[in-house]
């Protein structure tokens, strides 16, 4: 006869096993460095009663399950669902989304041909593929190419700058640097942001200041020297010398599962140096709706950080969903349920809600992806969801306009009049 507290035993020493590899690999992924605030998230934000009664109201219509026959003979829904059907606005869930790619032509070293034909492809095809797709302002998809300054070229440029003069997208800035000076980086950022005014007719001037501004997506994810190694940046008050060369606002974060992950996550907040300290973004202050920007802050808007239960590693540790789009992971209505749950907003404004994602869409597989039917697919998913669900509103923006939509926001702006959307993205 075996003595009952020998299985109990072993069986708790299983368990305990399981416990220590789950946490061996939380921390291969760097989990350790956001675990915390996810789960002060789950509990207090994403738990709240409002949260959960905003969400219920766009994700009982899940794309793939939406009749299509049946939403075609009510209209075309790739023409969006246009404002005036009559919904109460405090019903509605106003979706703004925004694509930020890592732009890179000359990913692994290609040869000028391939690099330049990537590029290309986006200034044909794009505008082929998607210009039938509309969201509530009747606005093709955008997408924000952010441009690395150690990889500029004016024969790259030159055609950016064309598809985004044909209403698809818009430039701004990226940035690969190593053992980087403060005054080095200024005269880097300060050149190149010239370089594009002038020389390309792109980026745009502040319409307080007058100013020439870009917004920012830091290389190798180092925003403010935050690799524990000190690579791939060396600056340590870089907070402070993109706002005085322009940056309107940073959307590097999430970076998870690398190690430069700060501790907030699923926020839109205002980061200031600290002086002498690394990762100076790894905390702010939230916008809030009625608070006036502080002078002294970067603006950071992220993009969504969560654990995909439904998709799990040798069936018990959750994927990190960090809203990157790449070939094996394209765009789907289960993720955009992902996206919605993590709920990125101004603080007062839940049920406008802000899904910054990322991409880097000039690699191999990626562009295929992008330039594809999978992508394709994905529009098609939110037309068919608006119109299932009239509450659900969403909007194709570029990384400017959704800046824009923050501190429209900030000044406490209805979001859900088509008047102040129409006027931040005109």
């Amino acid at each position: 006869m075996i003595p009952v507290g020998i299985p109990i035993g072993f069986a708790f020493a299983v368990m305990l096993f399981i416990s220590m590899l789950a946490c061996v690999a939380a921390r291969r992924r760097n989990m350790h460095l956001w675990l915390r605030s996810y789960c002060r998230f789950v509990f207090s934000t994403y738990g709240s009663h409002e949260i959960q009664r905003c969400n219920s109201q766009v994700l009982n219509s899940h794309c793939p399950r939406v009749d299509e026959d049946s939403c075609r003979e009510n209209g075309d829904p790739l023409a969006g669902n246009r404002y005036g059907d009559n919904v109460a606005d405090d019903d509605c869930l106003d979706v703004f989304i925004a694509i930020c790619d890592h732009f890179e032509p000359e990913w692994n070293h290609p040869t000028n041909d391939i690099a330049v034909a990537r590029v290309q492809r986006w200034l044909e095809e794009y505008p082929a593929l998607f210009s039938r797709y509309h969201d509530v302002e009747g606005r093709p998809p955008q997408h924000t190419f952010f441009f690395p300054q150690d990889q500029y070229a004016p024969r790259y440029l030159d055609r950016l700058a064309q598809l985004c003069n044909d209403g698809y997208g818009d430039v701004d800035v990226h940035l690969h640097h190593d053992a980087d000076t403060s005054e080095q980086l200024g005269a880097k950022l300060d050149g190149f942001r010239e370089t594009l005014w002038e020389r390309h007719s792109l980026l745009r001037r502040d319409p307080a200041t007058g100013e020439i501004v870009y917004g920012f997506i830091h290389g190798n994810w180092a925003l403010c020297n935050s690799r524990p190694d000190g690579r791939w940046c060396g600056v340590n008050d870089e907070i402070d010398v993109l706002r005085a060369t322009g940056c309107y606002a940073d959307f590097t974060m999430p970076s998870a599962p690398s190690d430069t992950q700060t501790k907030t996550i699923n926020s839109i907040y205002y980061a200031f140096n600290q002086p002498g300290r690394p990762k100076s973004h790894d905390i702010g202050v939230p916008a809030r709706v009625g608070t006036a920007p502080p002078h002294d802050g970067l603006l950071l808007i992220q993009g969504p950080l969560m654990l995909d239960w439904r998709s799990r590693r040798l069936g018990l540790l959750p994927r990190i969903e960090n809203g990157d789009l790449h070939a094996s992971h394209p765009p789907t209505g289960r993720r955009l349920d992902l996206w919605l749950k993590a709920g990125v907003h101004v603080v007062g404004r839940k049920r406008q809600c802000f899904v910054k994602l990322h991409t880097h869409g000039a690699k191999d597989g990626n562009i295929d992806m992008l330039l594809g039917p999978r992508m394709q697919r994905f529009h098609e998913e939110l037309a068919l969801r608006a119109q299932a669900d009239r509450r659900f509103r969403y909007h194709y923006v570029t990384a400017w306009e959704m800046a824009q939509l923050v501190h429209a926001a900030e000044t406490g702006a209805n979001p859900h009049t088509p008047e102040t959307t129409t006027h931040v993205l005109a």
